[in-house]
């Protein structure tokens, strides 16, 4: 299988961790969805990463639904739980993550117009209140356990590793780890994993 990717792309980080969880091997290439790109756009209508080219000729994309599919590939350590319950409360976790992510992306995106204006200050302000709102909830859900969901690793705890270490590449004035020391504490223990440690574009302090 091949993965369409870029290196500091949150969403594609989450699928190289989750295959590197689940033991499968995913040739990496290095796609700029901001550039003309025949192969990415054959893969995906909507020309953004991830996008995984499956052994059957096929593609998936969203990094959702990818993770999703990998996970049923192989039996080794399940990601998300099977039971309808705690599926769901992983799927919560992973929904909160990116768009956590979203809104980060967005405020990057304004903040580096070359154009800026009170209308991307407005922008930014909206999507830096949502990364707020977003690090609350996830703080609140977390509490004083070790895990996101249950007692198992999941694809909870991935998709909010990811989300908190693009935090630190790309906002590092966003002192979440200050504001939300269970947060934190949980961020070191994902960073820690070979999985995160394999798949980290510029490794961050916790």
């Amino acid at each position: 299988m091949k993965l369409l990717h870029s290196p500091t792309s949150p969403y594609a980080r989450k699928v190289r961790v989750v295959a590197a969880e689940k033991k499968l091997d995913l040739e990496l290439v290095t796609s700029d969805p901001w550039a003309p790109n025949p192969t990415l756009e054959a893969a995906n209508p909507l020309g953004k990463v991830p996008a995984l080219l499956t052994d059957d000729g096929g593609s998936l994309f969203d990094s959702r639904v990818i993770v999703e599919y990998l996970d049923g590939l192989s039996p080794v350590h399940k990601l998300i739980p099977e039971g309808s319950r705690d599926r769901i409360a992983v799927k919560r976790w992973e929904a909160i993550a990116d768009g956590l992510q979203d809104a980060a992306i967005i405020a990057r995106l304004e903040g580096n117009r070359p154009d800026q204006n009170e209308s991307s200050a407005k922008q930014i302000a909206r999507q830096r209140a949502k990364i707020v709102a977003s690090l609350a909830e996830m703080s609140k859900e977390l509490g004083d356990a070790d895990l996101c969901v249950g007692k198992t690793f999941t694809l909870a705890d991935i998709a909010t590793g990811c989300a908190l270490g693009y935090l630190l590449l790309r906002f590092p004035d966003i002192r979440w780890s200050e504001q939300h020391p269970n947060l934190a504490r949980h961020y070191k223990k994902m960073a820690a994993r070979a999985s995160f440690v394999a798949t980290d574009p510029a490794p961050p302090k916790a």
